[in-house]
């Protein structure tokens, strides 16, 4: 006897009928159990929608916010580096300085993209992208006010003389005091 043949000629035993043929009332008969509304489910579209666009407007100006405030995290952490790394000139407070400078200037460069994800209609970016630029140009200070701590920026006349002409010499005549 054939294992295929057997199958074959017992056709299926176990079937699951999705079809209702009988006579008996369909479930659109029974009544609804109390509290239950079909109406409910009915509910137009529209009003759903509204609410889910809403609920993702309301996300997006959240996470706008968040990312607008990242920055502080950043400020602290690079204040504290310059802090740990002293008032010496020496390679690691030099990485350090130009890291706090470099780190603002890139994001500044990026602030369309920093906030394409939380465009719509709905949700102002104008505030976010303003304290964004904000912190960052507070970073971007926090790395000039090193770099002056260190000594690097030509703040006082000294540091201009190489490139002043030099002094005309001025000659006695001999008569005088001097």
């Amino acid at each position: 006897m054939d294992k295929g043949k057997a199958v074959m000629g017992m056709g299926r035993r176990w079937a699951v009928e999705f079809t209702d043929n009988s006579s008996s009332p369909s479930s659109r008969d029974i009544p609804d159990p109390p509290g239950f509304s079909r109406a409910s489910q009915d509910q137009d579209d529209s009003a759903l929608s509204r609410e889910k666009k809403n609920a993702e407007a309301n996300w997006k100006a959240q996470k706008a916010w968040e990312v607008a405030q990242a920055p502080f995290k950043n400020l602290m952490m690079m204040g504290f580096m310059m802090w740990m790394a002293g008032s010496t000139v020496h390679l690691f407070s030099i990485g350090i300085t130009v890291s706090a400078l470099w780190q603002p200037v890139s994001a500044l460069q990026g602030v369309g993209k920093v906030f394409e994800p939380y465009k719509d209609s709905k949700v102002d970016l104008l505030g976010p992208k303003l304290v964004f630029i904000a912190l960052n140009l507070v970073g971007l200070g926090l790395g000039v006010w090193k770099l002056n701590t260190l000594g690097l920026l030509p703040t006082h006349a000294s540091d201009w003389v190489s490139s002043l002409p030099p002094a005309q010499e001025v000659e006695y005549s001999g008569g005088g005091f001097l």
